[in-house]
C-alpha cells in the first residue's frame, strides 16, 4: 500500500504570532550586531528568501535551526524566544571580551571589517 501524502498542519493564530514575534526579535539581534540578511542566511546555510521568509514570519524556523540561528547572533536560546536569561544574570556582570564585541557591533562598517582583519590575523599568528 502507498502511505497518502501527509497534509501539513494547520497553524493557529497563537503559533503565527509566536513565529512572526520570533521574526522581529531575530530582526532586532541581527541590526543591532550589524548583520545583514544575506550575511546571516550565509552562515546558516540557507537563500537570503528563505531567511526572508523567517524574519518576516510567513515561514516557520524549523526547531532543529534555532541554536545555529542563537549562535549566529551570539544569543541564547531563551533570548531568541523572548524569554529572559536568568543564567546570565546570575553570572555577574559580562566577560570584558564580551563588552568588546557588543561596542564592535555599533562601530560603522568600514571599521567593524578593520577589527575582524586585526582579529584574523592575531589569530593566524597563533596558530603557527
Amino acid at each position: 500500500m502507498h502511505k497518502a501524502p501527509t497534509a501539513a498542519m494547520p497553524i493557529t493564530t497563537e503559533e503565527r504570532d509566536f513565529f512572526i514575534a520570533l521574526g522581529e526579535r531575530i530582526e532586532q539581534f541581527r541590526k543591532t550586531r550589524g548583520i545583514t540578511q544575506a550575511q546571516l542566511a550565509e552562515t546558516l546555510g540557507l537563500t537570503q528568501q528563505t531567511f526572508q521568509s523567517y524574519e518576516s514570519g510567513r515561514r516557520r524556523i524549523p526547531v532543529s535551526a534555532m541554536p545555529a540561528v542563537a549562535r549566529a547572533l551570539s544569543v541564547s536560546l531563551e533570548e531568541l524566544f523572548g524569554e529572559q536569561d536568568s543564567s546570565a544574570r546570575k553570572r555577574g556582570p559580562a566577560p570584558k571580551w564580551q563588552k568588546q564585541i557588543e561596542a564592535i557591533a555599533q562601530l560603522p562598517k568600514a571599521k567593524q571589517q578593520f577589527v575582524a582583519q586585526v582579529i584574523d590575523s592575531v589569530l593566524a599568528q597563533a596558530q603557527r
